[in-house]
């Protein structure tokens, strides 16, 4: 059976981490944190199975950066510090890709972001994740 989803190329800011990436379901993941990391550093983030990307070059210049119970792993350029993708707390199987990373994508692509509660996390209460709310973007005149 082939794969037919759509290989993104993606890389940081400084263009030294280059990687390709296959979506778990496209853009249909995007979604931001509440955890206190999540809030500082502002990223949308889409889901990928940790099988699904493959570093071009670079790889040997991420920087990790784990916190608290240490599950998830931040992955950042150590040259630029544009963080790139980081393995998922809520489900290890899985990555959170930078969306601002994406060729061609930008954050201001999506009029409306779901922000999961990082916060209250499913790892620390035994519940399903939840949505904390929605993040909409006004376009300016």
């Amino acid at each position: 059976m082939s794969d037919e989803r759509i290989q993104h190329q993606a890389a940081c800011h400084c263009g030294t981490v280059r990687f390709r990436v296959r979506l778990t379901d496209e853009f249909n993941t995007i979604r931001r944190c509440s955890c206190s990391y999540c809030r500082m550093r502002g990223a949308i983030a889409v889901s990928a199975p940790l099988a699904d990307i493959e570093f071009v070059q670079g790889e040997e210049n991420l920087t990790l950066y784990q916190f608290n119970t240490g599950t998830a792993r931040h992955y950042f350029c150590s040259t630029c510090g544009i963080y790139t993708h980081h393995q998922r707390r809520s489900d290890p199987t899985q990555y959170g890709i930078n969306v601002a990373c994406i060729e061609g994508v930008s954050p201001f692509d999506f009029p409306e972001v779901q922000v999961m509660d990082g916060v209250a996390h499913p790892s620390d209460s035994g519940n399903a994740s939840r949505v904390a709310g929605i993040l909409r973007f006004e376009p300016t005149t």
